[in-house]
């Protein structure tokens, strides 16, 4: 049977079950936390690399639910959003579209060479098929006046309210321990968005002291996509990526994760930044204009204030946190001023792609830390500049992309090669060399480390479907720090393991088991850097996951932590947890019950069990000692235009009396919050 005869086959099997509409899809919004956990089920929770805020990704992932991407008219950038796709899979997925031309239902990503189950289970949600209409030429009369009938606005609320006190509410914090923020947003199809972030962290005042006018926290965005010559046009808040992040990124990155798509970065250039999030972004203006079907050129400009400390008319710290809780806290705020420009220009022609990125930087006083030790070669000075190039190639089953870039100090590069051999394999290797000097502000790329700086490394990875039912991630990376670091009196190296085996005999069911292995050096505590020694770190889960629709679903893990160092007894941590969303019957609420129990010897070996939040959140706590968490989350749709979610948590603590330590203790084995959220659409 040809090829054509058969997608008209499976088109007019399918047409008798579904409506071949973008609405016929209407899946929950908490598939988005399944989809970011498990592509950052590998990554180090306490690497600020790997923790920058997921409010924006959430966001941008939860529109597509509600207006999912039209495979026929989608372009490598649209597709580019989702980082369960790699460069392979959209190359022959927009390659198929070309040569068979529009698709007529859904079904058909079963055609596209490169498409697994799981892949097209992801993708579902969040694209659908509309025949190709002719649009008119863009002109900005008309899309004024159809964001004016057409536009959408979205406020939501939260608010988070403990059930403890910390000590520092005794007599250093000056507001209530309460958190709110409130967001407004418009958007017009992917061409407008527009919006106000309001934000209050328990401990700041409210209207009062400080923040008399209310918020301690507010950001303005506008952003226009695809008008005319334009591709982006930026005003207020805004966020950069570029490259490879070796000149400049605010973008959440994936980190190591078990798919090899995830790897792939995206130039993703202009975005809006609509987070609560208070350091990882600009505020200013940035365009990007399209020269002509290949050449596009950014120019961007920032001007903010920062927190930190002064001393002598020098900067001697910047604070990213964010927090004005206590007056000692209050005094950092806005103390200087960052001015950064800088530009992109880029070429797009088939398979080649190439980028030249420049940024400058400028602070209003000499920033000038303390240079000692592991922090000697850190950045300091009061201008800065980073120019990078950034290069990538598609050939056959072949993908090559990178960056190099140079400071004002140092310089710093990324290559990666990927290979799929043959269907549903994947094999990636990665380099990176980023020098002891390299000074990049804004830089976030991929790495052992927390920042751009002092690492070499070779990573390989394998992903692999060999047999129905089975899949298997396995990877290896060597890794190297050629001068000190935080803890690490010395020049230092070691390796990062990983092997994961999924097996998914049905649809509603699947397992997996992962094993990781981890190790480093550290120096011995009490030695004053004397002595170095090598640690070890082990661990091992399985989960089980179970459902039935959209009625009920199961999810089971338990894991196993091991770590020790040379010469001293083994610290060992275990954890169960348990988690169960049903569907109430014959109601729009939704309820999500977890419980955990845990059991560890030190911090070393702590836990982690990530739970279902709110909206555009992530939430993975970390646990040590020995206690039990547990939590209930209720989502309430009244209709589409009214969306109520509320969650409580309480984690006790079997071994202790009390939490933290400093202004953040806690007088008791106890510590419950209730959060709550409304959203209106309109």
């Amino acid at each position: 049977m040809k090829t054509t005869q058969l997608i008209w086959l499976i088109s007019i099997i399918n047409s008798l079950f579904i409506i071949p509409a973008c609405s016929a899809q209407n899946p929950s919004e908490s598939l988005l936390e399944d989809i970011l956990e498990d592509l950052s089920v590998n990554n180090d929770i306490n690497n600020p690399v790997n923790t920058l805020n997921w409010e924006n990704e959430l966001e941008e992932l939860s529109n597509r639910l509600q207006e999912p991407v039209n495979l026929n008219t989608a372009t490598r950038e649209q597709l580019e959003q989702f980082p369960f796709l790699s460069d392979i899979q959209i190359e022959h997925l927009l390659a198929y579209i070309y040569i068979h031309g529009q698709m007529k239902t859904i079904y058909e990503l079963q055609l596209v060479e490169e498409m697994d189950k799981q892949t097209i289970r992801y993708l579902l949600p969040f694209v659908c098929i509309k025949a190709i209409n002719n649009e008119p030429a863009f002109r900005w009369k008309s899309l004024l006046k159809s964001a004016a009938k057409y536009g959408k606005n979205e406020v939501l609320t939260r608010t988070d309210i403990p059930f403890y006190k910390r000590k520092g509410y005794e007599h250093t914090y000056l507001g209530a321990s309460v958190y709110n923020s409130v967001k407004y947003s418009f958007r017009y199809s992917d061409r407008l968005y527009a919006g106000v972030v309001a934000e209050k962290d328990a401990g700041e005042p409210f209207g009062a002291l400080h923040n008399r006018y209310g918020y301690d926290y507010y950001s303005f965005y506008l952003l226009l996509k695809n008008c005319g010559r334009f591709k982006a046009l930026a005003v207020g808040n805004y966020r950069l990526s570029f490259g490879q992040g070796l000149v400049i990124s605010t973008d959440y990155l994936m980190g190591k994760t078990i798919y090899a798509s995830s790897f792939n970065s995206r130039s993703s250039g202009i975005k809006k930044h609509s987070s609560t999030d208070e350091y990882n972004y600009f505020r200013g203006v940035a365009a990007t204009i399209a020269l002509s079907k290949d050449w596009d050129i950014t120019g961007f400009y920032s001007h903010r204030s920062l927190d930190g400390v002064i001393t002598d008319e020098a900067i001697t710290s910047i604070h990213k946190t964010g927090l004005h809780r206590s007056q000692k806290e209050v005094d950092k705020k806005n103390l200087f001023t960052m001015q950064l420009t800088g530009g992109h220009v880029s070429y797009q022609h088939n398979r080649i792609h190439l980028g030249i990125t420049g940024i400058y930087y400028l602070f209003n006083r000499p920033y000038e830390p303390e240079l000692t030790g592991y922090s000697k070669y850190n950045l300091h000075g009061n201008n800065f500049y980073n120019l990078g190039i950034d290069y990538a190639y598609r050939w056959r089953r072949f993908s090559f992309q990178g960056e190099t870039a140079i400071g004002k100090q140092g310089w710093a590069s990324l290559n990666r090669l990927q290979y799929s051999p043959i269907q549903n394999t994947q094999i990636m290797l990665i380099h990176r060399f980023y020098s002891y000097d390299y000074w990049a502000m804004f830089a976030h790329s991929f790495g052992e480390g927390s920042t751009t700086q002092n690492e070499q490394g070779y990573y390989l990875g394998l992903e692999t479907s060999p047999f129905a039912y089975w899949k298997f991630f396995a990877s290896f990376d060597l890794f190297s720090f050629p001068w000190k670091r935080y803890r690490v009196s010395k020049s230092s190296r070691g390796t990062d393991g990983l092997f994961q085996a999924t097996f998914t005999p049905r649809a509603n069911l699947s397992m997996d088991l992962r094993y990781r292995y981890k190790q480093k050096e550290r120096d011995l505590t009490g030695s004053k850097e004397t002595l170095t020694l090598p640690i070890f770190h082990h661990q091992l889960r399985y989960r089980l996951n179970y459902s039935l629709g959209d009625v009920l679903s199961s999810r089971t893990t338990l894991d196993y932590n091991h770590f020790h160092s040379q010469d001293r007894a083994a610290d060992k941590g275990y954890q169960v947890t348990q988690m169960i969303s049903s569907r109430l019957p014959w109601t729009r609420l939704f309820a999500d019950v977890q419980g955990s129990y845990f059991s560890t010897d030190s911090y070393d070996s702590r836990t982690y069990a990530s739970e279902k939040g709110l909206l555009y959140t992530f939430y993975t706590p970390s646990f040590q000692g020995h206690g039990f968490r547990c939590s209930i989350r209720l989502r309430y749709e009244l209709n589409k235009h009214w969306l109520f979610i509320t969650k409580f948590g309480e984690t006790v603590y079997l071994d202790r009396n009390e939490i933290g330590s400093g202004n953040d203790l806690i007088r008791g084995n106890k510590k419950a919050d209730i959060q709550m959220q409304l959203r209106i659409k309109f």
